[in-house]
């Protein structure tokens, strides 16, 4: 069984995989854009407040309607006169034809027209700002997920790494064993070292294959392809960070979409509040008749009359049983709602904000010491190697320095994308993640 690991670990350390696509931050986020279903689907929802928002959805155009009949019958007539006369006529026919076109224009309806058509534009407004906001987070979660799939790769070389260590140990061993050099109990300890970093670096692949395959579908392309990532990156300097805090209030989408609500409440309340006043309306309408009988005793066989007709009309609400009271109280009270929501979130944007700030400057500081302590574990490990090459060593002694060494690393690796999240976490509260440009 310990060969058998041996040889699968060995295999996975030699294989070469064929050349596989390199995906930089910028590809990944451009395929992002264009095929995430998240944001297609917001995207719709732009398109429905764009329709919705069109001076054809206003209320400002006339209504035009146009109708037109035709009857025909077929009667028998029976007619008596006061004067004596009677007679009967079989199969009468007669046509009825009309047409008409009537047109109505609403010329004042207590500008409840222009508040609702203002309402309909920062809806607009609105769905465009929870489109930015499901990018925002979509980019969010992209850079997680890639970088995750970074410090994994780096994880991934690093138990790489310490495997070759440990296998050059354990080879070492046997071989010192076979000469007498060494005891079994030695080869024993080298045997679980070494199985030990393969279970890490086993695990590590797994887990490497589990989040590319996430990254694929925030991308939505196939799950299983994979690409060859980027792992170097740069952090923002103290001055761009520092420009981003102190714009982040006036950038933030949330609180946009805040004060959106704001206007849109405002608008609602000020078109409920017109339905108070009259609405004073144009119509106007032309229209064409024809009737034609064959009865000989009707008074004419044959009319057709056609003209215009046009006038103005007032319609005045005065009072239905209280419901226009209520829908102004209504309205009121949704308007001072969404001003002390936008009161309430940016409490608590403020408090997320400087959160953000002193764990990024925190993670920075971390990301120096955790560089100056791994450069003071690489020195050590070169010493004690040099020394346990030279037998000075017991093999106890080189594998604390090695595993001090493969946790200086480890910590500064989780450090370094720790602090990636953390500064991609403070571009996105204050509204630049989509504009800064990550490599």
């Amino acid at each position: 069984m310990n060969y058998k690991i041996l040889i699968i670990v060995t295999s996975l350390i030699s294989i070469q995989f064929n050349a596989q696509e390199v995906l930089n931050l910028k590809e990944a986020t451009i395929i992002t854009l264009e095929n995430n279903l998240n944001i297609k689907i917001f995207e719709n929802f732009e398109k429905i407040s764009d329709n919705n928002a069109s001076i054809l959805n206003s209320g400002y155009l006339p209504q035009i309607n146009a109708g037109a009949g035709l009857i025909k019958s077929n009667q028998n007539v029976e007619i008596k006169t006061p004067s004596g006369l009677e007679g009967s006529l079989d199969n009468i026919e007669s046509d009825s034809n009309s047409a008409n076109i009537s047109l109505n224009f609403t010329i004042l309806d207590g500008a409840g027209r222009k508040f609702n058509y203002r309402k309909s534009k920062e809806l607009l407004n609105k769905s465009k700002l929870e489109v930015k906001e499901v990018i925002e987070n979509t980019i969010f979660q992209l850079y997680t997920v890639y970088f995750e799939a970074c410090r994994l790769i780096e994880e991934q070389n690093i138990y790489k790494g310490n495997l070759e260590i440990s296998k050059t140990r354990l080879n070492r061993k046997r071989l010192e064993l076979e000469y007498g050099q060494s005891t079994s109990l030695e080869v024993l300890n080298a045997e679980v070292d070494f199985k030990n970093d393969s279970i890490n670096y086993l695990n590590t692949i797994s887990n490497l294959s589990n989040v590319k395959r996430d990254l694929n579908l925030i991308m939505n392309v196939d799950s299983e392809k994979m690409y060859d990532l980027v792992t170097d990156l740069d952090f923002l300097n103290f001055d761009e960070l520092d420009a981003d805090y102190k714009g982040a209030q006036e950038n933030n989408t949330s609180l946009k979409i805040d004060d959106k609500n704001i206007a849109i409440s405002k608008n609602e309340m000020r078109a409920t509040k017109s339905t108070y006043l009259p609405t004073i309306g144009l119509v106007g309408s032309y229209g064409w008749n024809e009737s034609v009988n064959d009865n000989p005793y009707a008074f004419f066989n044959k009319n057709i009359n056609d003209g215009f007709s046009g006038g103005i009309n007032l319609t005045w609400d005065i009072f239905n049983s209280g419901r226009k009271i209520i829908a102004n109280k209504n309205a009121k009270i949704n308007y001072e709602n969404s001003k002390i929501e936008k009161e309430r979130r940016t409490n608590l944007f403020f408090n997320e904000l400087n959160n953000l700030y002193q764990t990024h400057t925190n993670n920075l500081y971390i990301f120096e010491v955790q560089v100056k302590n791994l450069e003071t574990n690489k020195i050590n490990f070169e010493r004690n190697l040099e020394q346990y090459n030279l037998g000075q060593l017991s093999s106890i002694q080189f594998r604390d320095a090695q595993l001090k060494l493969q946790r200086a690393e480890l910590q500064k690796n989780s450090s370094k994308y720790n602090t990636k999240l953390s500064e991609l976490a403070l571009m996105k509260i204050s509204g630049q993640i989509i504009t800064k440009s990550y490599k």
